[in-house]
């Protein structure tokens, strides 16, 4: 059974994903006067609650399915911008750029990948 939220909680979720801002989702919750740097600790704390994060992700869910809004038809509406910002009279590459870069987003593709493996040889002209 999920953890009942408080209220205050609850606008917390609710503020977060109209804001898209956690740490203003909390002073608004809140009314917080803290020190920014405390309202974004208590944000990312709270954030950091499965069942805050959860409610979150129901709050999304339940926006997405009233709106019918899912991943192709985002990806889709991406393509129709990037393709006008390329084709308009004067194309906007950087309009296209953006789009490109938010159907990357959406399918997960902008995280740049670091290779951690490291070879070492040892030719001996080095002491260890």
């Amino acid at each position: 059974m999920a953890k009942a939220l408080t209220q205050k909680q609850e606008n917390f979720c609710r503020l977060f994903v109209e804001l898209g801002n956690q740490s203003e989702a909390y002073r608004q919750s809140y009314n917080s006067n803290a020190k920014h740097e405390s309202v974004n600790q208590e944000a990312s704390r709270m954030m950091a609650l499965p069942h805050i994060a959860s409610r979150v992700e129901e709050l999304r869910r339940d926006i997405a399915m009233a709106h019918n809004i899912t991943v192709e038809s985002l990806l889709s509406e991406l393509e129709e911008a990037r393709t006008i910002a390329l084709t308009c009279e004067t194309p906007q590459s950087s309009a296209a750029v953006t789009a490109t870069m938010g159907k990357a987003k959406l399918c997960g593709l902008d995280k740049q990948v670091i290779d951690h493996n490291v070879k070492i040889v040892d030719d001996g002209s080095n002491e260890w």
